[in-house]
C-alpha cells in the first residue's frame, strides 16, 4: 500500500489496514511542508516529529513513537483484524503559528521480509542459495496466512449470510401466516354482517 494525504499540524489523521494475525508490518514515511511563498509542498520539513500510533482490533496500543520528519517503522499484529495506525505531528512552533498544512507519504509492506542484497554478495554462492531459500520460505509462510485469514472472514460472512437468509425466510412466513389469518377474519366478519342485515 503507497499513498499520500495531507493534514494540518498537529492534526491526528488515521488509516485502517486489515492485516493477518502473526504478520511483521514494515511502514515507512515522510513529511513535507507547504511552503507559502513557492506555493508548493518542500521536499524536507525540518524540526517538525511524526507521532505514530498503532493500535490492534481489541484496543491495545501495539506501537506508540515519536518519529522524525522521515522514518520506518514496524509492528507485529498479533491478531487478525483492523488495526488502526494514526499519524500526529509534533511541531516545534507555537500553536498559533502550527497551521500549516502537511503532506505526508507513506508505503506499508504487510508480510515482507526484505533480503539485505550486501550481505549477499558478501557470502558465497551455497549460503546466498540458503538465503534466498529462507526468504522464499518466510514468503511461503506469510501466504498461507493470508489464505488462513482470508478462508475465515469468507466463513463468518457466509454464516451472516445463512443467518440472514434464515431471518427472511421465516418473516416470510410470518408475513403470509399473518395475511391468511386476516383474510379469514375478514370473510368471517363480512359473513356475519349480511346473516345480522339478513342479506344471506
Amino acid at each position: 500500500l503507497a499513498l499520500y494525504f495531507h493534514t494540518g499540524e498537529r492534526e491526528e489523521k488515521c488509516i485502517i489496514e486489515d492485516i493477518p494475525g502473526d504478520t511483521l508490518v514494515v511502514g515507512t514515511y515522510k513529511v513535507q511542508r507547504w511552503d507559502i511563498h513557492k506555493h508548493d509542498f518542500l521536499e524536507s520539513a525540518s524540526g517538525l516529529g511524526m507521532f505514530v500510533t498503532v493500535t490492534s482490533p481489541t484496543g491495545e496500543v501495539l506501537l506508540s513513537k515519536l518519529y522524525g520528519p522521515q522514518g520506518t517503522f514496524s509492528f507485529t499484529s498479533y491478531l487478525s483484524g483492523e488495526h488502526i495506525i494514526c499519524f500526529q505531528s509534533n511541531s516545534t512552533r507555537f500553536a498559533v503559528t502550527a497551521g500549516s498544512k502537511l503532506r505526508i507519504h507513506l508505503d506499508i509492506r504487510v508480510g515482507e521480509h526484505f533480503l539485505d542484497e550486501s550481505a549477499i554478495q558478501a557470502k558465497d554462492k551455497v549460503d546466498e542459495v540458503n538465503v534466498r531459500l529462507e526468504h522464499l520460505i518466510e514468503q511461503i509462510h506469510h501466504v498461507t496466512r493470508e489464505q488462513d485469514y482470508e478462508r475465515e472472514r469468507e466463513e463468518k460472512f457466509r454464516k451472516m449470510s445463512e443467518e440472514t437468509n434464515s431471518n427472511i425466510l421465516w418473516w416470510a412466513i410470518v408475513q403470509t401466516l399473518i395475511l391468511i389469518s386476516v383474510g379469514i377474519w375478514q370473510i368471517k366478519s363480512l359473513r356475519d354482517f349480511f346473516i345480522a342485515k339478513k342479506l344471506v
